[in-house]
């Protein structure tokens, strides 16, 4: 079945430490996006198998990949490292961020999280940076959380995006969401997400602990 067959590719396809200018390999195949400098592309560590995404909180591609990438990190208990790229093309997207941000280090990476998943619904409503203002004004209220006047004034969370932004630089980003199912060894883009089920299968399988070594007869 395509299960088998993606194991069987993602085993093919094995290498180590390699800084690739190309997709490693993609799901779908031969859909996977050229790119410049792959180090960064690990699981933290400790996990055999992560998640890495770059995001616009403005991109409809974003909004519709944001429930399958998290319904696929609770089933799995595999981590996600998410990472804010706002494109210059869209209006409010990097204040959206700077907000989330806010939100993660200031209240809670629960309510970030959820402010995310309200923003990507309410898309279609949000056509400017006043409407992303009475947005977020509601959001926290309707959350029983206070808003403060200036939600950064020291610059941290706009540095912390643009830090993202130039990390997705660095490995050559060019369009959101870009998605990548990683292990030590091996990262494959993720194009389609409803192929991420059977691509963190296939890695949880390469990165699965082997039975213990053969034993040697001793003979007298």
């Amino acid at each position: 079945m395509n299960r088998r067959l993606l194991t069987a590719a993602f085993a093919l396809s094995l290498f180590t430490g390699v800084t690739t200018a190309s997709a490693q390999s993609s799901a779908p195949e031969n859909t996977g996006n050229n790119f410049k400098d792959t180090s960064l592309l690990k699981p933290p560590a400790g996990s055999r198998v992560a998640i890495i995404e770059f995001e616009d909180l403005e991109c409809p591609a974003c909004a519709r990949a944001f429930p399958m990438v998290h319904a696929a990190v609770d089933h799995y208990k595999i981590p996600l490292q998410r990472h804010d790229f706002p494109l210059a093309m869209h209006v409010w997207s990097f204040d959206a961020a700077v907000n989330a941000r806010y939100l993660q280090d200031k209240v809670s990476p629960s309510l970030a999280e959820e402010y995310r998943r309200a923003v990507f619904a309410s898309q279609t409503a949000i056509a400017s940076k006043d409407d992303l203002s009475n947005f977020t004004r509601k959001f926290f209220q309707s959350h029983g959380t206070a808003m403060p006047f200036v939600i950064d004034p020291t610059g941290q969370f706009t540095r912390e995006v643009k830090a993202d932004f130039a990390i997705g630089e660095r490995i050559g980003i060019s369009q959101t969401p870009t998605i990548w199912v990683v292990t030590a060894n091996h990262w494959t883009q993720i194009t389609d997400p409803t192929l991420l089920y059977q691509t963190i299968d296939a890695a949880l399988a390469e990165t699965a602990p082997r039975s213990g070594a053969k034993t040697v007869a001793r003979h007298k």
